[in-house]
C-alpha cells in the first residue's frame, strides 16, 4: 500500500565525500533547499533537500552505519554512476544555464526530447548522474 501523498513517495539518496559542500552546491547550482541537516562536527549524519514536493536524501560517506556501508560514490568506481536522478523543472533553459554557471559539468546538452519536453543530463562535483528537464511523466 502507498505512502500517503505529503510529498514525494520515493526519494533518492547519495553518499559524498564532501557533504557539507555537495549541500551547498546543490542549493546553488540546482534549486534544492535544506530541509534538515544533522551533524556530527563535519560529518553530515543525515540530510534532507527538497525541490517542489521531491526530496534528495545524503550523507557523508564512509563504512560507517547500517546505510553507508552498502553505499559508493561515483568518485570511489572511475566516475560510473550506478543510478541516475531525474527533475522535473519549469524551464529547462534557465535551470540548464544556472547549473552551468555553477560548474555542473554538461553530458547531454539541453535538446527536445523525441519523447516530449526539453532536458539536459549533468554531473555534481561528487559525480552523480542529474536529468533536468520540462517532461512530466506524470502529465504525459
Amino acid at each position: 500500500m502507498p505512502a500517503s501523498r505529503t510529498g514525494s513517495t520515493v526519494i533518492p539518496t547519495l553518499s559524498c565525500r564532501d557533504a557539507p559542500a555537495m549541500i551547498d552546491w546543490l542549493c546553488r547550482a540546482f534549486g534544492f533547499e535544506k530541509q534538515a541537516v544533522y551533524m556530527d562536527g563535519d560529518v553530515v549524519l543525515h540530510a534532507q533537500l527538497t525541490f517542489g514536493n521531491g526530496m534528495v536524501m545524503l550523507g557523508s560517506s564512509g563504512k560507517d552505519g547500517d546505510w553507508a556501508k552498502h553505499m559508493v560514490a561515483p568518485q570511489d568506481i572511475g566516475g560510473r554512476a550506478t543510478h541516475g536522478v531525474c527533475v522535473i523543472v519549469a524551464d529547462a533553459d534557465a535551470h540548464y544555464a544556472q547549473a552551468k554557471a555553477a560548474g555542473a559539468t554538461i553530458e547531454i546538452d539541453i535538446a527536445d526530447q523525441h519523447y516530449g519536453g526539453r532536458g539536459y543530463a549533468c554531473r555534481d562535483p561528487e559525480g552523480y548522474l542529474w536529468w533536468f528537464g520540462t517532461y512530466d511523466p506524470w502529465n504525459p
